[in-house]
């Protein structure tokens, strides 16, 4: 049985991660259980999460989750922005929530982290050779 869509696809919010996540080299998306997901062999940015034992709450609905450095996670879990997604936390995943005034900076250097943390090593090596007007 298919998961229901958790998204709509005329997100501005989906939009702005699909423009940050997609240029990254050998870049996709698919949908997987119900949330738009970015890959190359792996997983390295989702949008929309929940939080363990609530599935019905819609409050990071509009977020990314993705995967960062060990040494930064709990910083970044020092903030309100930040949470730990259902499924994902447990393998080190957090999430952002877009809908707390997002800087896409940042949001853009959480994805390249992540990216980092899951591509393959050619495909690090072909982001590293782009020039920074080319980078995502």
């Amino acid at each position: 049985m298919a998961h229901p869509p958790r998204f709509r696809d005329d997100d501005p919010l989906l939009a702005r991660v699909r423009a940050i996540c997609l240029p990254f080299p050998e870049a996709a998306e698919k949908i997987s259980h119900g949330h738009p997901c970015f890959f190359t062999k792996k997983v390295f940015a989702v949008f929309g999460g929940i939080v363990k034992g609530d599935h019905a709450d819609d409050t990071f609905s509009q977020s990314m989750l993705f995967l960062p450095d060990p040494l930064e996670r709990e910083a970044l879990l020092g903030e309100e922005r930040f949470f730990v997604p259902a499924y994902y936390g447990p393998s080190g995943w957090l999430g952002v929530n877009l809908r707390l005034d997002p800087d896409w900076a940042e949001v853009a250097e959480l994805a390249d982290m992540s990216y980092r943390n899951t591509a393959a090593k050619r495909l690090v090596a072909l982001l590293d050779a782009q020039t920074p007007e080319e980078r995502p």
